[in-house]
């Protein structure tokens, strides 16, 4: 943004020819763009802009900010506890349990990177709305879905209109607090969405083992209806000069039918058979259409994902790193859940319980890790971390059909949270450090991207192997032992994956042998998943050998602690322009610097 000719700044500042504002004040909210040359953010009482908000109104808007940010985090880490009751209730099978998960992956994957450019363009009290208000549909619906179709199609608005709330929620703070209490408001937005990953697997298995699976969602009704009352008072609007950013509708769509396509074609594979058009036609569509969106990227002048970021090396090399390791760690959180429950029998609170783990591992590691980074380079972090983890996935092999917390559990999980803090800091660093400054933010934003887009690929690809696995192992197990009456009941079992044989179709004599030949299936077809999860975590760390030695990062690795575990992108999904970068430098915010951006604004916090 460049100042109107003659503007000035504080009460009374007068913009240049045509431009609605003056340039940028002490302590204005986010800036407005307007023609010829025109202002940038607006000090108190300068045109285009309001006066000085009110510490109450202030702290309002914070609060409506962390409230909505929250329902989102805790409702998207709730859900896979859930994911054995809703089956059993629902039905559908192993591909539903599928679906529910991917079906919000794949519209936040798809529409994430237009968030920033729709709140630029139509102001952030709008977006944040419309956020806040599909998500409470979304919600309703899922709570009161009568099919499990119904409850996919409401999962895929939630992403949706998580796509469009998280950044639309960091635009709110950067417009209503000033300069020197902006640093701390982020902070303590993203603080609470860090709680609210940690909260969501306790407060969803609670809500499974005590209510029902549909609470999970309800309680997001209330709450939202609060944020909503609470935006109107709190969060202001922009009355003119919004920036004409161009918004890249149709490369979103292109990501969209590309995923799609593919994840309907590995899903329903195992169910309707490789011969199947619809599944053949699925994943053929959505590659084409996964080309025509790279086409057309590298030919829009407003392209949503700039190719070009992908010509710095080590900005590529860690991108490959985050889609195999956030690859393997969306495995993790799907199938260990399920197979925790439907296999070794334990409770949805119980599973819950176990993402404690890395959790807590992250918080008190991850940020000393990134200072050792600083110190020593990342090279050595993003070749010993994911092969750490890829040794905590190793461990994993040893959970059978029944599953110690103590013996089994708690020692894999802390040597895959320990690989996962030596990397998640110097991997989101390095991405930002290879970016210009003026580039920093889409480069958050598409790694933010890659991370959402290679849980929803995992998990499709991923689960039509174990599937086909599990049910070819569940074959011969069987042989032709089962009478013929029994075959509804063994394909459903197959259908399920990780399932059990319904043993009223079952003679009384073969219920013992058809229930260790399911669990044995379970078993291998477990240990399948998991092998490929840490093989996809060998390849990152391989991947690290390539990362080019730095003297010294532009971008301190210890201000990346969350990584893009915590799931908070950047304030816009395209270029930071220079203001809004020195408007969230102060208080610990995000620091210009040659190579990039560094601060507790420049990624999310530890969680």
């Amino acid at each position: 943004m460049t100042a109107g000719a003659g503007g000035s700044t504080g009460p009374g500042g007068t913009g240049g020819p045509n431009g609605p504002g003056g340039p940028v004040g002490p302590d204005g909210p986010a800036g407005l763009d307007g023609p010829d040359g025109t202002g940038g953010p607006v000090g108190p009482g300068g045109p285009g802009g309001p006066g000085p908000l009110s510490d109450s109104t202030k702290r309002l808007a914070l609060i409506t900010a962390i409230l909505a940010s929250t329902i989102a985090a805790v409702d998207s880490s709730a859900v896979n506890v859930a994911l054995p009751a809703i089956g059993r209730d629902l039905g559908g099978g192993f591909a539903a349990q599928q679906w529910v998960s991917n079906a919000y992956l794949l519209t936040l994957s798809a529409l994430i990177l237009l968030a920033g450019s729709l709140t630029d363009r139509l102001g952030e009290r709008r977006v944040f709305t419309a956020g806040v208000t599909g998500f409470g549909i979304g919600s309703a619906l899922c709570a009161a879905s009568p099919s499990i179709g119904v409850l996919i199609g409401a999962r895929a608005l939630q992403g949706i209109s998580g796509a469009l709330l998280t950044p639309a929620a960091l635009a709110i703070i950067v417009s209503v607090f000033p300069v020197k209490e902006r640093g701390a408001a982020i902070g303590k937005w993203t603080a609470w969405g860090g709680v609210g990953i940690l909260a969501g697997p306790l407060l969803g298995g609670q809500i499974v083992d005590s209510a029902s699976w549909r609470w999970i969602f309800a309680i997001n009704i209330p709450l939202v209806l609060i944020a909503l009352a609470l935006s109107r008072v709190a969060v202001p609007g922009r009355a003119h000069g919004m920036r004409e950013t161009r918004i890249d509708w149709l490369g979103a769509a292109f990501a969209a039918l590309g995923l799609a396509g593919i994840s309907f074609g590995l899903i329903e594979q195992p169910v309707l058979g490789w011969s199947d058009p619809g599944v053949w036609g699925a994943l053929a569509i959505g590659v084409v259409m996964l080309a025509t969106f790279l086409w057309h990227e590298a030919r829009t002048p407003s392209p949503m994902l700039p190719l070009t970021l992908f010509s710095h090396r080590n900005f590529a090399v860690a991108n490959a790193q985050t889609f195999a390791m956030y690859g393997g760690i969306g495995l993790l959180g799907f199938f260990v859940t399920i197979y925790l429950q439907q296999v070794a029998g334990y409770s949805a609170l119980k599973s819950g319980v176990t993402g404690l783990v890395p959790t807590a591992v992250m918080f008190l590691l991850s940020a000393r890790m990134g200072r050792l980074a600083d110190r020593y380079g990342p090279r050595p972090f993003l070749t010993v971390g994911p092969l750490l983890v890829a040794c905590g996935f190793g461990l994993m092999q040893r959970y059978g059909t029944s599953v110690s917390l103590f013996g089994d559990v708690l020692p894999a999980l802390l040597v895959f949270a320990f690989g996962l803090s030596m990397t998640v800091s110097p991997l989101t660093a390095t991405v930002l450090a290879d970016a210009s400054e003026m580039d920093a933010g889409i480069a958050s934003a598409v790694n933010n991207a890659i991370a959402r887009t290679a849980g929803l690929v995992a998990v499709a690809a991923v689960g039509a192997v174990v599937s086909s696995y599990y049910a070819s192992l569940l074959d011969q197990r069987l042989g032709h032992r089962l009478p013929i009456s029994s075959r509804a009941a063994v394909h459903e079992a197959k259908r399920r994956t990780f399932g059990t044989i319904d043993a009223a179709s079952v003679p009384p004599a073969d219920r013992a042998f058809a229930r260790r030949a399911a669990a044995g299936a379970s078993e291998d077809a477990f240990h399948l998943a998991v092998g490929i999860g840490g093989g996809l975590l060998v390849v990152a760390g391989i991947g690290g050998l390539w990362i080019r030695p730095q003297r010294r990062s532009a971008v301190a690795a210890a201000d990346c602690a969350g990584g893009q575990l915590a799931g908070q992108p950047r304030l816009v999904a395209g270029d930071l322009s220079r203001d809004v970068v020195t408007s969230l430098s102060a208080a610990g915010g995000v620091q210009p610097t040659p190579g990039g951006l560094s601060g507790p604004g420049a990624q999310s916090k530890p969680l």
